[in-house]
């Protein structure tokens, strides 16, 4: 067990306070956790996220509320979580948990949180210990990346002894006032407290981490329980910003392969005559339009992912595909700029936030790649940032796979001569001169870096569940029907 977790043996000791000893303590302690509280809402640098678990019949509901009463409690939000819904099961199962996380500054309280199924598996013994290993490792690679991105996690296990837990149940149910406060769970720990002790100790173990540490909750005494907390939540707020090396180790994802690299060997000749290209995208897109009105693709999530050099038909790509769907069924996200909202939060949280349900279709207009794209090339991101970016997407993009979500990604590539002629002609149409702007000009004046970097992304993020589709775009008609041929072969393979 590592050092962490033996803060506070599992022993079956119940310390406690006395009452008129909690008292000041208490009062002292609610004035310094607003005065922390508020400090941080001032200078919002990161959030806090505190997870509360532990044995049922611990209190750890009565805890929530006084931490609500304790501190100001309209810049806390409650995240109660139980089995997730049947809207929610058709997602990765940290997706709920994503979509919640507190803005910086402010603080989130997770009340049934993303360690119950890891727990369960522990608890019920029927799994093997690669499926326990594996969830384990999702968990580990979520806190990592939430905790780098500006979320400070704190992990709070609560405990009691199997008497202790007893009285309180027994205490509980002799008041009618109380009574419902006990529920089935509550009884089933007291029966199976050494099973559940032995799963709560493995998952501790597993999960302790120096970035995001447990800490063991003595919550026999009321007032040792809340005092306990109190300080905990003191001591997370008023702590200073981590160094690199309590961060641990960066995510760094392998060198780029060796050889040619992949925009290098694009056969940029490929075209398509008029009237071929009008009888295969009559043909792609009927196909197209009935996939996605089949009964199959009712179960089915869709994302599409559009990157490529500036002017390189992104946009009438994407036109010419939802042309073939109902407007009911997808979501076109243009990403640009993020938002105030989506800066307070780690850079991968406004993507979660718009993936599709079953049946319906995502399709993104640049991407989560803009942070080792534009971000890296014009240092919006700091290079430990887009660095370890590759691997983090990757475990993204993984998690969506593992959940039956159908991830399509596509470069359409052009070359620097073609992108200048399109950049002139836009100019000169009325209709097309909104679509350049000195940020254009400025982009292809840094064309190798952006080459660059789109090599290594290629390289470093093209996985076999979800590989890159390299699409040359000198000729837009051959890459609107090379997109679209994709998209259909690859839903006949699932739909089948």
């Amino acid at each position: 067990m590592s050092a962490a977790i033996t803060r506070f043996d599992f022993a079956e000791s119940d310390p406690a306070i006395p009452k008129e000893e909690a008292q000041p303590l208490v009062a002292e302690l609610r004035a310094d956790l607003l005065k922390a509280q508020y400090a941080r809402l001032e200078n919002p640098q990161r959030s806090l996220l505190i997870v509360v678990a532990g044995i049922d019949g611990a209190g750890k509901g009565a805890t929530v509320n006084l931490i609500n009463e304790w501190m100001d409690s309209r810049h806390i939000r409650t995240l109660a979580f139980g089995p997730p819904s049947a809207d929610e099961s058709q997602f990765p199962f940290l997706w709920r948990y994503w979509k919640h996380l507190p803005a910086k500054g402010r603080t989130g309280i997770v009340f049934g949180s993303w360690y119950a199924p890891l727990f369960r598996l522990l608890y019920e013994k029927s799994a093997k210990r690669a499926e326990i290993e594996r969830l384990a490792a999702s968990i580990r690679e979520f806190e990592a990346l939430i905790s780098r991105d500006g979320v400070q996690l704190l992990k709070l296990w609560y405990h009691l002894s199997r008497e202790a837990q007893k009285r309180r149940i027994a205490k509980l149910e002799s008041d009618p006032d109380t009574a419902w406060m006990v529920q089935p769970e509550d009884h089933l720990v007291a029966r199976n407290f050494k099973a559940m002790r032995a799963a709560a100790d493995t998952m501790l173990e597993l999960t302790d981490t120096p970035f995001a540490p447990w800490q063991v909750v003595p919550s026999a005494d009321d007032r040792m329980r809340n005092i306990t907390t109190g300080r905990s939540i003191l001591g997370a707020l008023c702590a200073p910003m981590p160094s690199a090396a309590k961060m641990g180790s960066p995510v760094r994802a392998r060198p780029p392969r060796a050889g040619k690299r992949p925009l290098a060997r694009v056969n940029y000749s490929l075209s398509l005559s008029e009237n071929e290209y009008d009888d295969l995208l009559a043909h792609w897109r009927g196909r197209l339009a009935r996939q996605v009105r089949s009964q199959a693709f009712r179960n089915q999530q869709l994302v599409l992912v559009f990157e490529g050099n500036d002017a390189a038909g992104k946009g009438s790509t994407i036109r010419r595909i939802t042309h073939a769907l109902d407007a009911r069924q997808y979501c076109a996200v243009p990403i640009a700029a993020p938002t105030d909202e989506e800066r307070a939060r780690p850079y991968l949280w406004r993507f979660w936030r718009a993936l599709p349900a079953q049946g319906k279709i995502t399709i993104f207009d640049r991407s989560w790649y803009g942070r080792v794209l534009v971000e890296r090339v014009e240092k919006f991101a700091k290079p430990s940032e887009w660095q370890r970016a590759y691997e983090e997407i990757n475990q993204f993009e993984h998690q969506l796979a593992e959940s039956n979500i159908l991830v399509l990604k596509f470069w359409l590539a052009i070359t620097k001569d073609v992108q200048l002629e399109r950049f002139k002609a836009r100019e000169r149409s009325p209709f097309k001169s909104f679509k350049i702007t000195e940020e254009d000009w400025r982009n292809r004046s840094k064309w190798a870096a952006y080459t660059r970097a789109a090599n290594d992304m290629i390289d470093l993020t093209s996985t076999p569940h979800a590989p890159w589709h390299i699409v040359p775009s000198n000729d837009k008609r051959h890459a609107r029907i090379a997109v679209l041929e994709t998209v259909v072969k690859a839903l006949d393979e699932r739909l089948a």
